[in-house]
């Protein structure tokens, strides 16, 4: 089996319709061992997976060792892999914060750098991590107000006059195919296509099967100026897997109750049709058209085969009309058989570059 590829704008660069985010290859709230990814990384190629996202901070450097020496082993020419700039690792074991989140990651401190010559050594450092003579996709990570504060504004002013001069002379020269940011905030990408031109934004957790503020603005711009949206943590960090249940997470947090209210009539409606409420919410972004890919991670392969099942499951049409009749999905969201945007669901979606 492999998933149908969809092109990343004019870059000639496929990603298939579901990716594979690096998160757990750092050891993201629980450990793995080294064999273990590996084995999960070689699943995923065997079920189809030819999209492989990754990042610095995962791990402090560990999910792309990891993936880099797993795509060692595979046809390369194959796959796409992106990694993310705006960090550069340094020696600091004593270093604490995030080492909650990334469990026994490496002895090194991500420390932020933005300007050209970050980004440049940034590029550099992780293609020696993963072992790999080029990426496909490079971000500019984490450039977002949740992530900065009030010290965004000067550190923006670096990215888009020093960082996304580095990552435009790379793409230029080709040593990159496509850049872009990878954020939990589309307001930092609609800020940044008023300074650049960019390819394609990684945009973690802001449209899923329970958020679609991007329809107000973001969405319809990169649709005027072809530009792609790669969608991470499409189960909004859990609710959307488990269900309205206690001990749920949105957004690594316990959720309010709206949340919690309007996931629980999500899945009732997914219940009706005998749907998993994870299967609808992996299946849903790829419904508009400038969505290229949804990447989950996966911690084990286990969850691997828990994913695919999902991803593959057949969705009456009439399940995203009953959604939106009750008022659980914005109407003016791209559904099947829906005038806005294009078909969906495994059997053939109207994006779709087969592999």
């Amino acid at each position: 089996m492999t998933f149908a590829k969809r092109e990343i704008g004019p870059t000639g660069v496929g990603v298939t319709e579901f990716g594979v985010g690096g998160g757990p290859f750092g050891n993201l709230m629980r450990p793995m061992s080294d064999e273990d990814a590996r084995a999960t990384l070689r699943a995923a190629w065997d079920s189809g997976f030819r999209y492989f996202d990754t990042a610095p901070v995962y791990g402090f450097g560990l999910s792309e060792r990891r993936v880099g020496e797993a795509f060692r082993a595979l046809p390369r020419e194959e796959s796409a892999i992106s990694t993310k700039v705006g960090r550069l690792l340094r020696p600091d074991a004593r270093w604490h914060p995030f080492r909650k989140m990334f469990i026994d990651a490496s002895p090194f401190r991500p420390d932020y750098d933005y300007s050209y010559d970050g980004v440049m050594r940034s590029y550099e450092d992780s293609r020696q991590r993963l072992g790999l003579e080029r990426v496909d996709i490079l971000y500019m990570h984490d450039i977002s107000a949740e992530t900065h504060g009030d010290a965004l504004p000067p550190l923006f002013r670096t990215a888009m006059d020093g960082g996304y001069r580095a990552m435009d002379e790379l793409r230029r020269n080709g040593d990159v195919k496509a850049i872009g940011l990878g954020v939990n905030e589309w307001e930092a990408c609609d800020a940044a296509m008023d300074r650049g031109k960019w390819d394609v934004f990684l945009l973690a957790g802001r449209y899923t099967l329970l958020e679609q503020g991007p329809l107000d603005r973001f969405l319809p711009r990169c649709q005027r100026e072809n530009v792609s949206v790669v969608i991470g943590a499409p189960l909004n960090s859990g609710i959307l897997a488990s269900g309205a249940v206690e001990g749920a997470t949105y957004n690594y947090e316990p959720p309010p109750p709206e949340v919690f209210a309007r996931v629980k009539g999500i899945e009732a409606v997914c219940q009706s049709y005998g749907v998993p409420i994870a299967a609808a919410a992996f299946q849903f972004p790829l419904t508009h058209p400038n969505v290229v890919s949804v990447i989950p991670g996966m911690a084990s392969r286990a969850q691997l085969e828990w994913n695919v099942a999902r991803m593959t499951q057949e969705i009456p049409p009439s399940l995203w009309a009953d959604l939106k009749s009750q008022g659980l999905l914005r109407r003016d969201a791209p559904v099947p058989n829906d005038p806005v945007g294009p078909a969906a669901g495994p059997a053939g979606r109207a994006a779709a570059l087969n592999a």
